[in-house]
């Protein structure tokens, strides 16, 4: 059995990316949906350019919403959700496996963001979000949507792409993504994860005196197990540590210790809230420095671990090593800062 496959996104002002993104996909799958929701640029004579079947409508202030409308344009089997600030970045061909199973699960695809970290340089962040879907599943949220239904969720060998976190893309949609979560916050106040999504939103525009009551709303409301907690008690961290609130940073990190003893990317931020933390309070620098050094070398000794959600890479190899040479060096320990300068270049060769 052949099932088809169609390629659905919603798009809106998109000209920048749009025909990356179905350049990417054209190839591996019958039909490509574009639902344009207002672009005033060239959104949507490129996507008809690049064989995409585009249609419109009024943008209705609900990302589910929209979604819906545009899968409701296909009969297609199995459907592959898409933004226009994705692309299809390796695994393709697993696409063709695909058609000849029963559309019963869902399928989770690594999408892979490229992220500024707080010093403007580049990082990559991995993150597992269902997007291959079978007929009729529907999405459910205003923003950071998710589709509806217990179905099973099955890990593909489909990567993609993202650039849309980057700083210049993300503060064109700062302002629309932040009245959506508090309009989604007025419906649902008790909802962990619209709290969480709100911190981040506030914290990667650097506003972290904002995002900290929603992130300890989060923290204390959701659940232990849910997929994005990860992401939440790292960036709960680093903002305490933007806010100088250290002692309570250590805190949480000691009550999170044994839940994320396995996550390079909890010693590495601790790390650098301690670095902080010396630096800002330098009479504890002889009590903070051999603890510094063995939460990098922690995230070393822990290695790369992707399949943990939003997981950052370098973290358990070259950007901890960049640290621990730094380290070093500030300490006048040539020797050690050399070894690790050098396991730094090798891990970023392998990139």
């Amino acid at each position: 059995m052949r099932n088809a496959i169609a390629l659905v996104l919603i798009a809106r002002n998109e000209e920048r990316c749009i025909a990356r993104c179905l350049d990417s996909a054209r190839a591996h799958v019958d039909e490509m949906i574009v639902l344009d929701t207002g672009s005033t640029d060239a959104t949507r004579e490129i996507a008809a350019h690049c064989g995409a079947r585009v249609l419109s409508a009024a943008w209705p202030d609900d990302f589910s919403a929209a979604r819906n409308l545009a899968l409701s344009h296909t009969n297609a089997p199995w459907r592959l959700v898409l933004d226009a600030d994705e692309w299809i970045a390796a695994g393709a061909e697993s696409l063709s496996a695909i058609r000849a199973r029963e559309p019963g699960f869902l399928g989770l695809l690594r999408v892979d963001s490229v992220v500024n970290d707080e010093r403007g340089a580049l990082q990559h962040a991995p993150s597992w979000i269902p997007r291959l879907l079978p007929a009729g599943v529907h999405y459910e949220g205003r923003i950071h949507e998710q589709p509806a239904g217990a179905l099973p969720r099955e890990r593909l060998a489909l990567v993609i792409g993202h650039d849309g976190y980057l700083d210049h893309a993300r503060e064109a949609k700062a302002g629309r993504n932040e009245r959506l979560l508090r309009m989604a916050l007025a419906e649902h106040p008790g909802d962990a994860y619209l709290h969480y999504q709100l911190g981040k939103d506030l914290e990667v525009r650097s506003r972290f005196a904002e995002a900290l009551p929603h992130y300890l709303e989060a923290h204390r409301a959701g659940e232990a197990a849910a997929a994005w907690r990860h992401d939440l008690v790292v960036r709960l961290i680093f903002t305490l540590k933007k806010l100088k609130q250290f002692a309570e940073a250590v805190e949480l990190a000691s009550h999170e210790l044994e839940r994320w003893s396995d996550s390079p990317d909890f010693f590495f931020t601790v790390g650098d809230l301690l670095l902080d933390w010396a630096l800002a309070e330098p009479q504890r620098a002889a009590e903070l420095l051999p603890q510094i050094e063995a939460s990098w070398q922690r995230a070393v000794l822990i290695g790369e671990r992707p399949e943990l959600p939003d997981s950052v890479r370098g973290r358990g190899s070259f950007l901890a090593a960049h640290n621990l040479a730094a380290f070093h060096e500030s300490l006048g320990q040539t020797a050690q800062a050399a070894q690790w300068r050098e396991r730094e270049a090798r891990w970023r060769q392998a990139e």
